[in-house]
């Protein structure tokens, strides 16, 4: 799981790592000098791939391109196969003018 910096508390790391799940978060500055002041008790530096996180860049902008429309931002769809639908509409609109940039 590729995360922002806000989620890097110990808390959020432990239950992703309790579910096998790896994580590329970036540990916080402060967290990182507590961590060091603690000393040995402070346990390991957290593990970090940046070529990994920056390419979470792109699934933000992606999302972000779905959120332009209103109805699937604020969840206007009372249904989910009418939300699904408007996710799928909404992806082969993106698709196609990805084919022909303007």
């Amino acid at each position: 799981m590729a995360g922002d910096k806000a989620y890097s508390s110990r808390g959020n790391r432990a239950y992703l790592r309790r579910r096998g799940i790896k994580t590329v978060i970036p540990e916080k500055v402060d967290q990182a000098a507590n961590r060091k002041k603690r000393g040995s008790r402070g346990g390991r530096p957290v593990r970090h791939d940046p070529d990994l996180y920056k390419q979470r860049n792109t699934v933000e902008r992606c999302i972000n391109r779905i959120k332009e429309w209103r109805g699937l931002a604020f969840r206007f769809d009372k249904t989910p196969d009418s939300y699904l639908a408007g996710l799928h509409l909404r992806g082969a609109i993106l698709w196609l003018r990805s084919l022909h940039p303007a």
